[in-house]
């Protein structure tokens, strides 16, 4: 398998505008013992071990046994105040967050002695909503609990069976129960380092007012789009919009060096609101990509991004872009049982040269630009392109990583798990999926990281048996193995892939594909009756084939199953009777191509949609036999009922039929399936006037005395990919919300095949889709499995039909 990522640098957060004041909280803090016989000032960022130091009140932490004779230090419960006015008139902001860049570990923040949340996790940021709590002078609080207490605590909890190790081996002269807390596993102590379990707060903190909204951040990814050979990049921002009206604007982004310089509009719906924009690279301009040391330069291009929003509103940022390629190349190897296992940085092969990374102290307040770059440079100057970023540390600080991509060492990440066996309770991978989110989110877009690894050696200890676990229970570790690194972490990670992976052909396309030659099976089903997908937008691309593969499962299932149903009254050349259908497959195990009509957690597909209507009570169904166009009616109903077929032709060029007919009144027979219309297919299109096979298209629908009805069906007359006077569709909605259900009232400008309405993450199911527009309007009810809002189902509706991928 070869996975190909595409990455760059971009992380960045608002700063102060006209609309928004920020307060930074670093500096002085007091700090008091659990008992409050000790009180000091103490810096942040930084730790109570630092602040004793600096105040003279203990030696250096790494002076011969004190490793030792400081243990009270981690055993008891500090606490961090501050008491703080604010320099700005705070009545007149809508909203103010109290943020924490970085929180070591387990505290209670109260401000003006009211709760306002909780930490537990040293590797989050913690956002906390203080609106209703802040005043002009203010006292806030953080509440330490020991980390070593806390984790006995939590071993201590998780009563149901042991998670090992307990303890360190002594020689290493640490503390117990490490793997309970999401704080530096080596803090605890290691073969190499000494036990220093810290407290403090270790990252920035701020108070943050903002009228209107907010920019949280934003990200951007490069991509390199294969087909036109140029580059582009995708920009997604996070905003928090607290005006109680949608926000209009404009975003402008210029990249001068690339002669790029893009603008777009936007509209932002009350609340957190994510924008997505694609950056067309000009492809007149030649880009630098970035390399490694010793295999090229790491050249970047500074890019601002604008956006001006109504009420005279704008927020500026800028970045460094990077551009280049990774790609990981497992294949089989002639002569050997394994697989190969390198690197492609833009397409060319490299040999990693480095070592491993640990946390450069035991107090992170000591960690400055100064020192990363001289033992970054080090690495360099000994002709080292890599370093690991062990698990037992740290998600290392921001500097860190921009030195890395200035100097073009290669990182490869893991995720903070090492030589230990971890807990699975809801609490602990609540907290892991937030950490490990985060972090993805904060890093993945250096150029520098490569690889993101899952753990330090935790495999090895569980199958080597390094804890003395008994056979017969080694399952229940094995199992919980899977659910933290597999089922979580991997899940998260995978969820934000690399765009490079959003390609039909892609690696993990292909890895997920567990049918031999799957892939290429469904397209050639594809081009029996469609073109495929043009655009130059890998991404987009991506999006219409996929749609074209729902399409096409959805019409062929559909069309084996109506010759099923309408088999069950007739024997024709000795087989008929039919009595059964039963579609392979209903739901997946994981997100997959596969022959589910439900995707894994759920979501119907178009199928699933069709199914609804091929396996309505009663439906009529249209086929062709020699050139004679056939309707049966079926039912499987109890009792006979009376009812009428109504055949319509409509040109693809007009939402107004051309003709249409109705049958007289029959009876159709319950449980039965009967023949109800006959035509020769030259004779149909004739009496339609100018109608072609390749112009026009047949649907049709039974109706009842009473409100019993069928779905209205429809029959091609040609390959769609042969059709003529099919345009584009623009197809607006109206969403108004009844009770608990919401209707979107659907209007088109043309026909439209394929409707597909889709609101992306939020749950629940259309009483329709995937449906043939023929007329000018249409209303569908969307059914919400949780609480939503019209203005949620708005912003992430998404319409496409067949001509939108063309």
């Amino acid at each position: 398998m070869r996975l190909r990522l595409l990455f760059l640098l971009a992380l960045c957060r608002a700063g102060t505008t006209a609309f928004g004041r920020s307060l930074s909280l670093r500096g002085s803090w007091r700090i008091r013992s659990g008992n409050g016989s000790l009180e000091l000032p103490g810096r942040v960022p930084g730790c109570v071990h630092s602040a004793l130091f600096q105040r003279g009140l203990i030696q250096d932490p790494f002076y011969r046994f004190n490793d030792l004779d400081y243990r009270w230090i981690s055993l008891d419960n500090w606490t961090y105040s501050k008491k703080f006015k604010i320099p700005f008139n705070i009545s007149k902001w809508q909203k103010v967050n109290l943020i924490f860049e970085g929180v070591d570990t387990v505290a209670k923040v109260l401000l003006n002695s009211v709760p306002i949340g909780k930490t537990g996790n040293m590797f989050k940021r913690y956002s906390f909503d203080v609106t209703s709590v802040v005043r002009d002078v203010n006292s806030l609080e953080l509440r330490f609990q020991s980390p070593v207490l806390y984790a006995a605590q939590q071993s201590k909890a998780h009563s149901n069976y042991s998670v090992p190790p307990d303890c360190p081996p002594p020689v290493q002269k640490g503390q117990c129960h490490v793997n309970f807390i999401r704080k530096e596993q080596s803090s605890f102590g290691w073969d190499w380092g000494p036990s220093f379990p810290t407290q403090g707060i270790w990252k920035d903190v701020r108070i943050e007012a903002y009228n209107i909204c907010r920019l949280n951040y934003f990200v951007f990814s490069p991509i390199y789009d294969n087909h036109t050979q140029g580059w582009n990049l995708e920009i997604e921002s996070s905003f928090d919009v607290v005006s109680s009206k949608p926000i209009s604007g404009q975003v402008m982004v210029a990249i001068p060096e690339l002669q790029t310089q893009q603008s777009y509009s936007i509209e932002l719906q009350p609340g957190e609101r994510i924008v997505e924009l694609f950056v067309k690279i000009n492809k007149n301009v030649t880009i630098e990509t970035w390399w490694p040391h010793g295999h090229g330069n790491q050249t970047g291009y500074n890019m601002t991004i604008l956006f001006k929003l109504d009420g005279g509103l704008s927020i500026e940022k800028s970045a460094k872009v990077y551009f280049r390629t990774v790609e990981l190349i497992e294949e089989p190897i002639e002569g050997s049982q394994g697989l190969s296992f390198y690197f492609k940085i833009n397409g060319l092969p490299i040999f990693l040269k480095g070592s491993n990374w640990i946390p450069a102290d035991s107090f992170q307040d000591r960690v400055t630009s100064d020192l990363l770059r001289l033992l970054l440079q080090s690495a360099v100057d000994a002709n080292m392109n890599t370093l690991r970023v062990w698990g037992g540390g740290i998600y290392e600080q921001d500097e860190f990583y921009r030195l890395c991509d200035e100097l073009g060492i290669m990182v490869w990440q893991d995720f903070m798990f090492a030589c230990a066996l971890y807990p699975t309770n809801q609490d602990f991978l609540n907290s892991v999926r937030a950490e490990v989110a985060y972090q993805i989110r904060r890093l993945k877009y250096h150029p520098s990281i490569i690889i993101w690894g899952g753990n330090n050696e935790n495999e090895a200890a569980l199958m080597m048996n390094w804890y003395n676990i008994p056979a017969r229970e080694l399952h229940t570790y094995i199992k919980d193995y899977v659910v933290l690194y597999v089922k979580n972490i991997r899940k998260i990670v995978l969820a934000v892939s690399s765009k490079e992976d959003w390609s039909y052909n892609s690696k993990f396309s292909l890895h997920r594909q567990h049918h031999a030659d799957g892939n290429s099976e469904m397209l050639r089903q594809v081009e029996f009756h469609f073109t495929l997908p043009e655009s130059p937008d890998p991404l987009q691309a991506f999006k219409d084939t996929i749609y074209l593969t729902q399409v096409t499962q959805a019409q062929c299932v559909k069309i084996e199953t109506e010759f099923y149903r309408r088999s069950r009254s007739e024997i024709v050349d000795g087989q008929g009777y039919t009595m059964g259908a039963l579609y392979w497959q209903l739901n997946d195990i994981w997100q997959a191509p596969s022959w589910a009509s439900l995707e894994y957690g759920g979501k119907w597909k178009m199928l699933h949609y069709f199914a609804r209507h091929f396996f309505a009570p009663l439906l009529p169904m249209g086929f062709e036999d020699q050139d004679v166009f056939f309707i049966y009616g079926v039912s499987d109903l109890h009792s006979d009922c009376k009812a009428k077929l109504t055949v319509k032709v409509h040109t693809w060029s007009s939402l107004e039929p051309v003709c249409s007919s109705e049958t007289d009144h029959f009876v159709l027979k319950a449980g039965k399936a009967v023949l109800l219309y006959k035509e020769p297919v030259p004779v149909l299109l004739e009496n339609c006037g100018n109608c072609t096979r390749q112009s026009c298209v047949v649907s049709f629908y039974l109706s009842t005395d009473s409100q019993l009805g069928s779905p209205t069906n429809y029959h091609f007359l040609s390959s769609l990919s042969e059709s003529v006077g099919l345009r584009k569709a623009y197809i607006t909605a109206i969403i108004s919300q009844q009770g608990d259900t919401f209707a979107f009232d659907l209007e088109t400008s043309a026909v439209a095949p394929f409707v597909w309405l889709d609101v992306g993450s939020i749950p629940g199911r259309f009483s329709d889709n995937g449906f043939l527009m023929t007329e000018e309007t249409r209303t569908v009810l969307f059914y919400p499995w949780k609480p939503t809002s019209k203005s949620e189902l708005e912003q992430s509706l998404r319409v496409t039909s067949l001509m939108d991928i063309y």
